[in-house]
This record gives structure tokens, C-alpha cells and sequence, in this order.
């Protein structure tokens, strides 16, 4: 019986000590992700946080449990489900577009939050800059250069004078991207010309105020608009008015050309700096980021069916056409 007792016990250190050795990612891990709504572009960056995850060496079955919940452009199912991801005591919340990411952040100040999708973080009030917060937050954000949004739009419609933008003023990537084109636009003889929808059964009646008064309309990646993209292209269509989109997925939907982010690609980036957390880094020491990798799309379609016709340029300059 000594003899028994005395191996079981040498059994159970080894044991304990092999455990103590495995490498971090080979223990089971818990991720939780939230979007605000469910459209191709944040459904592509959920797939993308997979795929970051999997090639960190976090898979799901294997090492990683998995939970995703969409809020369904409910600001206030956002915080519940953000209140249940906090409650499930998670190694990190993903939290993809902005009035999910500040649901996430109102409700932890410790469990780790990775936004992605979030055009102004600082403006969000999600961190104080875009350096290491010091905080339990960091993420990558999809802002872009307005400068070249405009570019585009003079490209698409030359003689385009007024910019039609439907938004939800209630979301802040939004609030930033109307007011910084404000400013920007009037630099290259434009003016931009707004309609509020506060939801997205809005958006059609938003664009149809609309008609008459604006000669092209610019969309950026405002989740409202961006989950109602069909009602904004019928009004394209019926009032000739082309759709020039910073989402390159409202392309295949019909807007006639977007310069904008893969954001499949995005949501690795964010699933790479996720694994850095499960990894053992603090997410208040990992600088927030942001993406160089853009890619023009193009319609001719549905170019034609609102009234104007690319250039061969244009199109030949495409990383690609839809048909």
C-alpha cells in the first residue's frame, strides 16, 4: 500500500508539472463576440476573427469555446448581451462596429475587449488615443481617408456638386464621417447634403427627401444603412442618382464603386490581436490599429441603371468588377 500511495503520488506531480509546462494556447480559452447587426461587411469580420484566432493556434472544438450574438441593431440588446458576456467571465470580448464596442465598454473595465470595426475609437470614447490605453481595451479600426472617398466620387460623377449622405446620427462613426466631410468637401467645390435615419426601416424615406436635392450619394459604413443597403439602391435607381459606398460589399449590392477595406482581412488582424491576449499580454499594452489595405470595386451595372457610365480607367484600375 506504501508503494501504491507513493506512486500515485509521483504520478499526480508529473502530472501537474507537464500541465504547468503546456503552452498557454494549448488550454481551453474562452472568446465571446458581439456585432450591433448582421450585414456582409461585419459578418465578414466575425468569420475573419475565426480564421486570426485559427491560425494563432486557437481553434474552436478544440481549444477555444466560441459564442457569437448579434443585437439586431438594438442599442439596448447590445447591453444585455454585453452584460452576459461580462457575467459569462470570457478571456475577451470581441465587440465589432461601435454601439457594441461602447455597450462592451460600459459594462467591464477588466474583462478584455477587442473592438474591430469602430471608425473613430477616440471619438467613441473606447480609448484615449490610439497608443496603448492602459486599460482592458484595444481593437482595429476601419477608418479611411476621406480625401480619397472624395477622390472617388469626383471619378464615378466630374460633375457632381452636391453629396447626399444618409446616416444614423445616434451612431458616432457616423457623427464623425458627416462632420469631417463638412469640412472636406466644400475644399473640392462639393457640399454635402444629410437626412437623419434614426433606424434602419428609415433609410429609404431618408433618401428619398434627398431626391432632387443631391446629384450623388456617398455611404460610409454606417451599420443602419449599411443593413438596409437594397432601399438605398432602389432609390438610386428610380431618381438616377449613383451610390459611391466606403464598404466594397455594397458593390455586389448595388453601389456603383467603393475604395474601402477587406473586411475579412480586418477581422483576422483583430483575431491575431485577440490570440495576443489569450496568449498572456494585457490588451491595455497593445496599441489599437488600424489597416493600409484597401481595394477599389466597381459596378458598371448598376452604373448604367442609375444613370451614369464608368470610365474604361476607372474599371481597368479595379481590384474587381462586378458583372
Amino acid at each position: 500500500m506504501p508503494f501504491i500511495k507513493s506512486r500515485n503520488i509521483l504520478f499526480g506531480a508529473l502530472a501537474l508539472a507537464f500541465a504547468m509546462a503546456a503552452p498557454v494556447h494549448a488550454q481551453q480559452k474562452s472568446v465571446a463576440i458581439t456585432a450591433i447587426v448582421e450585414h456582409p461587411a461585419l459578418d465578414a469580420v466575425r468569420d475573419g476573427v475565426k480564421e486570426g484566432l485559427a491560425a494563432a493556434g486557437f481553434e474552436e472544438g478544440k481549444n477555444l469555446k466560441w459564442q457569437y450574438q448579434s443585437a439586431q441593431g438594438n442599442t439596448g440588446t447590445a447591453a444585455q448581451i454585453a452584460r452576459k458576456f461580462v457575467g459569462d467571465r470570457v478571456d475577451a470580448i470581441v465587440a465589432i462596429a461601435t454601439p457594441s464596442a461602447q455597450a462592451v465598454a460600459a459594462a467591464t473595465k477588466d474583462v478584455p475587449l477587442v473592438y474591430s470595426a469602430v471608425t473613430d475609437p477616440v471619438a467613441a470614447r473606447l480609448v484615449p488615443s490610439m497608443a496603448p490605453s492602459g486599460t482592458n481595451v484595444t481593437g482595429a479600426s476601419d477608418a479611411l481617408e476621406l480625401d480619397k472617398q472624395i477622390d472617388l466620387i469626383k471619378r464615378v460623377a466630374p460633375a457632381a456638386k452636391r453629396v447626399g449622405m444618409v446616416f444614423n446620427p445616434g451612431e458616432a462613426n457616423s457623427v464623425v464621417v458627416v462632420e469631417q466631410l463638412r469640412e472636406l468637401l466644400p475644399k473640392h467645390g462639393m457640399s454635402l447634403v444629410e437626412a437623419a435615419a434614426p433606424r434602419s426601416v428609415d433609410v429609404g424615406s431618408a433618401a428619398r427627401s434627398l431626391i432632387g436635392k443631391v446629384d450623388v450619394f456617398y455611404t460610409n459604413t454606417d451599420n443602419n444603412v449599411v443593413s438596409a443597403y437594397e432601399a438605398l439602391v432602389k432609390v438610386g435607381m428610380d431618381a438616377k442618382i449613383p451610390l459611391v459606398a466606403a464598404d466594397t460589399d455594397s458593390v455586389a449590392r448595388g453601389a456603383v464603386a467603393a475604395y474601402g477595406i477587406d473586411y475579412r482581412a480586418l477581422g483576422a488582424q483583430t483575431g491575431r490581436i485577440v490570440a495576443r491576449i489569450l496568449n498572456g499580454e494585457k490588451p491595455g499594452d497593445i496599441a489599437s490599429e488600424t489597416t493600409a489595405k484597401l481595394e477599389l470595386h466597381v459596378n458598371p451595372g448598376a452604373a448604367g441603371k442609375q444613370g451614369i457610365t464608368l470610365s474604361d480607367e476607372l474599371v481597368k484600375s479595379a481590384a474587381k468588377v462586378i458583372q
